[in-house]
């Protein structure tokens, strides 16, 4: 059975097969950036574990207190080294993003502060975590209050409103730096680092975290290494390689990870206790493989921008635009776009591909919410998955693969879904002609 053949037994016509093999002769040159920069980050890594001199000792876990857990704090050794900070915080008790956000916040706010966004408004879950929209246990429920500066038109900072929105209660800057459920484009690290430079400028002694899910790997450099004092994210992301089954991180200046630590614990026992449980292996092995896992996804994130851009649909990023995140956004304008585009990622799955996304009220969330995840790791955004919120203007977003060829494969699919439930004209189908290359 030739490939083309294998491809019909597993749904995908000869028409959209072909689309998509016209579509990917132009993207041959941005590919070859994506695996430099790949190989960059596979040395880094690599030199980062040299250097931490990590040993097979290292790979076993611990239980009950995990007092002197030697694969634990040889790994946040190595995470600072990477992200080039003082210290980090690696542990399987942060249990998502959110979390590590959630503990990020709560550690370095006292009553009496205040919280600055400068880029808008925060990811969905952070709402409550901040207290916009009231919950137990929010930072507006200890006297933290929140204010926000929204982005420009064209996604620019607006800095004369930042400079006002700074007082003398300002504490902490949050930047995320994914799109998250927005419309609106993903921070580069040197954007990121002309944003802090500028506060700084302001008030040196102001906080500046970096929500930096979904961005790890994708460049060169990190938001730490351009002024950040934390970055935080997610082991189910790209940091943790499609291995890490749970976990967070927040790397940054000793004093703000000293401060989560004792929040994440207790204090006085801060960063000294908290077993590994037998998750240093995939803790390791997943970062070592997540720059080329990273990769994978981010060539799927503009093979799927070129498909759908080139169908009609609005795209962000666009199918030329240089990449700060794996995340693609895709605006159907109708729900049923939406759903079926999911379907279409479900039933590329290796796990769960018999099962059907529908959209439901998840916790954190102010609308439906329909995901496809079909996962090794339940709920791993590093894995081939997209999700969005049922509510206009109707965008899916669209992430990972741990190989470039699964990625290749959920695109297609979820554009024969989306023909075969009549979202996509199929007279639409045809050969692209050339485009300006990347």
């Amino acid at each position: 059975m030739g490939l083309s053949e294998i491809y019909q037994a597993m749904g995908i016509s000869p028409e959209v097969l072909s689309y998509g093999e016209s579509i990917l002769e132009e993207l041959k040159e941005r590919f070859e950036e994506i695996d430099n920069i790949a190989e960059y980050n596979q040395l880094k890594v690599i030199r980062a574990m040299q250097e931490a001199k990590v040993s097979e000792a290292c790979l076993s876990g611990t239980t009950g207190y995990g007092y002197n857990d030697l694969g634990r704090d040889t790994l946040e050794e190595v995470y600072a080294r990477i992200f080039g900070t003082e210290d980090a915080l690696v542990r399987p008790q942060i249990t998502c993003g959110t979390h590590a956000l959630a503990l990020a916040l709560m550690s370095n706010l006292r009553p009496g502060d205040e919280l600055l966004s400068p880029v808008g408004k925060p990811y969905d879950t952070l709402e409550e975590v901040i207290g916009i929209r009231p919950s137990r246990g929010s930072l507006a429920e200890y006297g933290i209050t929140y204010r926000q500066v929204d982005l420009l038109p064209g996604g620019g900072f607006d800095y004369e409103n930042i400079k006002l929105a700074i007082n003398d209660r300002t504490k902490m800057v949050t930047i995320q730096r994914s799109k998250g459920y927005q419309t609106r484009p993903t921070l580069s690290v040197q954007a990121i680092g002309e944003l802090i430079s500028f506060i700084k400028g302001i008030r040196p002694d102001i906080i500046c975290m970096v929500d930096n899910c979904y961005g790890e790997f994708v460049e060169r450099e990190e938001p730490s290494q351009a002024g950040a004092d934390m970055v935080v994210g997610s082991l189910i992301k790209n940091p943790g390689g499609g291995l890490a089954p749970t976990g967070g991180y927040i790397a940054g200046r000793r004093e703000c990870i000293e401060n989560a630590a004792c929040r994440l614990t207790s204090p006085g026992l801060a960063k000294e206790v908290g077993a590994s449980l037998g998750m240093m292996n995939s803790f390791y092995q997943g970062l070592f493989l997540a720059p080329t896992v990273t990769a994978g996804a981010l060539k799927g994130a503009i093979f799927a921008a070129n498909i759908y851009e080139r169908l009609g649909f609005a795209v962000i990023p666009d199918g030329r635009e240089r990449r700060h995140d794996i995340i693609q956004a895709v605006t159907f304008g109708t729900p049923e776009g939406v759903i079926a585009f999911c379907k279409g990622i479900q039933a590329a799955a290796p796990v769960d591909s018999f099962v059907t996304p529908e959209p439901w009220d998840m916790p954190g969330y102010d609308s439906p919410v329909i995901m496809a995840a079909g996962a090794f790791v339940s709920g791993s955004s590093i894995e081939l998955s997209a999700d969005g919120p049922i509510k206009p203007p109707y965008a899916v977003y669209f992430q990972g693969g741990l190989t470039w060829a699964h990625a290749k494969f959920g695109i297609l699919r979820s554009l024969q879904q989306l023909l075969e439930e009549e979202v996509v004209p199929r007279q639409k189908i045809v050969l692209p002609k050339k485009v300006e290359k990347f």
